[in-house]
């Protein structure tokens, strides 16, 4: 296994995402409408806290946004629903790429997850 390179950028990352998103199913893919998928370097204290976490503790994804769930005939003419990923959290805690590559597709499906509408307990139970 390669370790991350030093000179790993944001860039990277984003690419690295986009490959895994790409993998995706295309059925998956169909059905992410209206979503946005960014990476961003370190998620702000409002992030974390917008999901419980405190000081000290990790985010590797954020999902923003109505579940497909929760929408009803009203929803429409809306801003994208947003997948994040955050690059330093994972970089930190799997120090290879293949570790990374794996991280990066679980926390992705994790975030879809919730923009099916899945909360967290259902989403641990299938391990993600």
């Amino acid at each position: 296994m390669s370790a991350i390179p030093p000179d790993f950028t944001l860039e990277d990352f984003y690419d690295l995402v986009q490959a895994e998103a790409q993998q995706l199913p295309p059925e998956i893919q169909d059905m992410m409408a209206n979503v946005a998928l960014t990476v961003a370097v370190t998620p702000t204290a409002q992030q974390k806290a917008s999901v419980g976490l405190g000081p000290g503790q990790a985010l590797y994804g954020l999902y923003q946004g109505v579940p497909q769930t929760q929408r009803g005939r009203g929803y429409g003419m809306v801003p994208p629903d947003r997948i994040t990923l955050f690059m330093v959290p994972m970089i930190y805690h799997y120090r290879t790429l293949e570790a990374l590559r794996k991280r990066v597709r679980r926390t992705l499906l994790h975030e879809i997850g919730h923009h099916f509408g899945l909360g967290e307990q259902r989403l641990r139970e299938l391990g993600y």
